[in-house]
Parts: C-alpha cells; structure tokens; sequence
C-alpha cells in the first residue's frame, strides 16, 4: 500500500524564508539552504519549496557572516537542489512553461503553480504533455464561503468566485497529476485542517491531493490521515519549532499505526 507522505513546506520571500499567517504576515526565520539541509536529514519524505516573493529582490542581507549572496530564484533553488535528498516541489512566479523548465532545469522534481492555471487552464494541459502529469502539481488556495469553498489566486488576494471542488476537478482533467490544498483560513493559526475541505476534494478527484494550512501540533497530521482520504500531510510553521522535527511527526504517527513511513535520520556528508 502505498504510504501517506509528510512534506515540509518551505515559502520564500525576497531570499529568506518565512513563517505566514493568514497569507499576510511574514517573519523572517532564515537560510533557505541550512533550512533544507536540516530537513533532508531528518528524512523528510519530499519538500515544497514555494516563491511567495512580490518582486525580482532576493538579498539574505547575511554578507557579514560569509553567506554567499543570491540575486536570481534560480540561483537558490540550484543552491537548494544540491542539499534536497528528497523529491523537491518548487513554486511560485511561474508564468510560462520557459519557467516550469528552468526550475526543472536546476533540480526541482517537479513544479507548482496557482494563479497562471487559473488563468490560463490550457497551460496544464500543456504542461502535462510537455513534462508529464507526475510534474504537475496545482496548488489551490481557498476560503470557506457560506457552505463551500472557494479559489482565491495572487497569493490569497483575489477571489474568483469558482467553488474548489469544481477547479480542482477541472485541474485533474486538464491533466494535473497533484493537488496541494491550501486553506487560507487556517494558514498558520495552528488550529488544525479543513476537515470537509479537504475530504470534499479527495472525494471529488483520483490523483492525490496534498493537505496544507492548520498544522499546530501532531496529533493535527494523524487527524487528517484517519478522516479524509488525502495523499500527503503538509505543513510549515510547525517543522521550524522543534528539532529533528519531521521525525518526531512521523515517530508519533507510526506508533499510532498510521501509513506513513517510519521515523529515520540520515547522515549527509
């Protein structure tokens, strides 16, 4: 059978990664590259690596402290790709299937993107065919409205009025091999997952549909996994509090029998 992924969730903006709440507020929290390293150590199962930067300024401002300075996203994520000892999903500012290309160029596994598929749906389609559906990852970010949900694209600002079952269906049919589920509501507040978000989704479509957005504590992962039929647990917040993070999230969700799999820490010279 096969097994429920836990996936850290990195957001970069403007060179550092951040911590988000409700898609508004950002604290700096560090390097991107020490923060993957860390990660593939502790043996995470993939990682999500998205863009959420407004303009071209990517400055970690760390000179004084022998970090070597980075002025292009693609420059990172090289960066990043060399520490990745997982599958690596990168995001963000994508626009074209020139940009899909290059982040696959330099080491990403596979690529996310929102507001361009919204827009431009053919270009799923497109890139499906260009780079295979298991590349594709559409990353859908909603509110709760009245008894549904709906998509909201440009980082959460814009509402499009179309109900998240119905994009997401229509995303798998272009050719999507991916959904990452975001809810803007519970992004970082700790509180747990949409519940009937997330299994009206999974309900809706065959490919796997990753769960983001709520995560405060463990027991958050091993809810999602028992109540809904999702893929894969991811968060962010969380896996930046405690060390040795995701192996203490996947220690605790296998003693509860959970189908995830177990705990490990890998060496990485």
């Amino acid at each position: 059978m096969k097994k429920n992924r836990v996936i850290p969730v990195l957001l970069l903006k403007n060179g550092w990664l951040v911590q988000s709440r409700g898609f508004s507020q950002y604290n700096n929290i560090g390097n991107p590259v020490t923060s993957v390293k860390r990660l593939s150590q502790w043996a995470s199962d993939e990682l999500i690596f998205l863009d959420i930067s407004r303009d071209n300024n990517y400055d970690l401002r760390r000179d004084d402290q022998g970090y070597e300075n980075r002025k292009e996203f693609i420059e990172i994520i090289q960066d990043v790709a060399q520490v990745a000892f997982m599958p690596l999903t990168v995001g963000g500012r994508i626009r074209s299937l020139e940009d899909m290309e290059k982040r696959l160029l330099v080491g990403a596994d596979k690529v996310a993107f929102n507001t361009c598929a919204f827009e431009h749906p053919k270009m799923i389609a497109e890139a499906a065919l260009e780079f295979g559906s298991q590349c594709i990852v559409i990353s859908v970010d909603v509110k709760a409205q009245g008894k549904g949900h709906k998509v909201y694209v440009e980082g959460g600002c814009r509402a499009t009025g179309m109900d998240a079952v119905e994009w997401c269906c229509r995303a798998e049919s272009l050719g999507a091999g991916e959904i990452l589920l975001n809810s803007i509501d519970r992004d970082g507040a700790g509180a747990g997952y949409d519940l009937p978000l997330l299994q009206s989704v999974a309900d809706a479509v065959t490919i796997p549909v990753i769960a983001c957005g709520g995560a405060g504590e463990w027991s958050h992962f091993a809810e999602v996994l028992r109540k809904t039929n999702v893929d894969a647990v991811a968060a962010s917040n969380i896996f930046h509090h405690t060390d040795q993070s995701v192996f203490f999230a996947k220690k605790i969700l296998s003693e509860q029998k959970l189908n995830v799999r177990p705990p490990d820490i890998i060496t990485i010279i």
